[in-house]
């Protein structure tokens, strides 16, 4: 069974299909809306998803009529710089983009991030179509942000650029390393963190499915995730207040990438100990301990870290999250959860305060 959600956006609004097998059908989706046959496609897809994917998506749109060119960048982090969209730009070129082209990422968020900002600074942007093959990657897939990052800050450099259409073929997930399945289930996790606490202690239940990758429990999972992304989208497409609240765990998470060299961690392990840091500040500025004892509990149910690997200097982290986008006048915006379910938006943050809990992280309990 096929779910459909849209992200209410007026004249940007688009679909999200969620199911198995929606790739087999991939043409009849890009016919239905509108991705011009008259114009060349470029397919943004990396060095792990490409070989499962990539030939079986060319024989399809080409046998419907579609001149699709493609682009495989390596997997991993590290694509997401100014070097390497430079290389897609240059591919999108060769390949004869116009500016009723369309640009579609194959991929995880790495790959959805990139080629979301080729599409938004292609000829000053063209369409852009959202094929996620990775769990982490239902949140990244959903809202048009798109970016790449500096060697200072993650994501610093990007655009909004909403995409045509988000198609989430959850038969592609079954070839998933079981690290990046949990990594990914952490953006799951934090959906019903911020928002509906019924869906956060029902993950804590169905962990063994979810990490099992049992059909149904996925399904429903990403399609409540996604949901939770689409509502608040929908409200706020440009993050000028509530959107902010989808940041939990990332003030924390985005600076341990930076520092542990994009690699080190994945995204998903490292907004997971972001969330626990989140949740012990909670605590701090005086709201209920059961908020970090529960957070704690539930990312340790699914073999997610919960503590800053020893190693990793304080100092640098806290730099990097002075490059971060959400700290200004010195002061941080800070997703705080003030129940398990529900956050409030700090915008008056004391950095020395998130310096306590980067030093609390580093010891753990």
């Amino acid at each position: 069974m096929i779910k459909e959600l849209t992200v209410d956006l007026g004249e940007r609004s688009y679909p999200i299909y969620i199911g198995e097998g929606l790739l087999e059908n991939i043409a009849s989706y890009f016919e239905k809306h509108g991705i011009s046959k008259g114009s060349p496609l470029l397919i943004v897809t990396d060095g792990h998803v490409g070989p499962h994917y990539l030939d079986g998506m060319l024989e399809r749109l080409g046998a419907a009529g579609y001149q699709a060119a493609s682009y495989t960048v390596a997997a991993g982090e590290k694509s997401k710089s100014l070097a390497v969209l430079e290389d897609v730009i240059g591919a999108a070129l060769e390949a004869g983009l116009d500016r009723k082209s369309t640009v579609v990422a194959l991929g995880g968020g790495v790959v959805g991030d990139l080629a979301g900002f080729v599409a938004a600074s292609y000829m000053r942007g063209v369409r852009f179509v959202q094929i996620p093959t990775t769990i982490l990657a239902h949140d990244s897939s959903v809202g048009g942000k798109v970016a790449v990052n500096h060697p200072l800050a993650k994501n610093i450099i990007g655009a909004f650029h909403q995409p045509e259409m988000v198609l989430y073929d959850t038969s592609t997930l079954q070839s998933l390393p079981e690290r990046d399945v949990r990594g990914g289930l952490s953006e799951m996790i934090k959906h019903g963190l911020i928002w509906d606490a019924d869906f956060a202690y029902w993950c804590e239940e169905n962990a063994d499915r979810l990490v099992g990758l049992d059909p149904e429990a996925l399904q429903y999972g990403l399609y409540k995730g996604c949901s939770v992304k689409a509502a608040v989208v929908s409200q706020d497409e440009r993050e000028n207040d509530l959107r902010a609240i989808l940041n939990l765990g990332h003030t924390i998470g985005h600076a341990l990438e930076a520092v542990a060299g994009y690699g080190e961690l994945t995204h998903g392990e490292a907004i997971a100990i972001g969330m626990v840091g989140a949740a012990r500040l909670s605590v701090r500025l005086g709201y209920p301990e059961e908020i970090h004892s529960i957070t704690k509990r539930i990312f340790e149910k699914f073999g997610l870290p919960v503590r800053i690997p020893a190693h990793l200097d304080t100092d640098a982290i806290m730099r990097a999250m002075m490059h971060d986008k959400k700290f200004g006048e010195g002061r941080m915006v800070y997703i705080v959860p003030v129940a398990i379910g529900k956050v409030e938006i700090n915008k008056q943050m004391d950095p020395k305060l998130v310096r306590e809990i980067v030093d609390e992280l580093k010891q753990g309990d």
